[in-house]
């Protein structure tokens, strides 16, 4: 799936999400970036490289995985699948978000 398809996924549970005051950068190293800056009300979402409270990186097809629920994210950090820079506080509290 495409990295569109990833924003529009976010945007979706972003709108379901409480406020959680904090940006968080996905990075799916070749295929690009998502940056969700959620200091602002509604999140902005864009494709800018910039410093996050919390980075999730691997490549798109293991997200593309985990929001489809073929793969957890626990599953995926536990197996190097996944890795996490920045809170990890942050990064357990958006773990509901990126699941079905």
């Amino acid at each position: 799936m495409s990295l569109e398809y990833v924003i529009q996924h976010i945007q979706n549970k972003l709108a379901l999400t409480p406020p959680f005051n904090a940006t968080v950068k996905f990075d799916f190293q070749n295929d690009g970036v998502v940056f969700i800056d959620a200091t602002q009300n509604p999140p902005d979402i864009s494709q800018n490289d910039r410093d996050a409270d919390v980075t999730f990186i691997c490549p798109l097809a293991v997200f593309n995985k985990i929001l489809e629920g073929q793969l957890d994210p626990t599953m995926a950090y536990m197996t190097s699948q996944l890795k996490i820079k920045g809170s990890m506080g942050l990064a357990m509290k958006l773990n509901a978000m990126l699941e079905v």
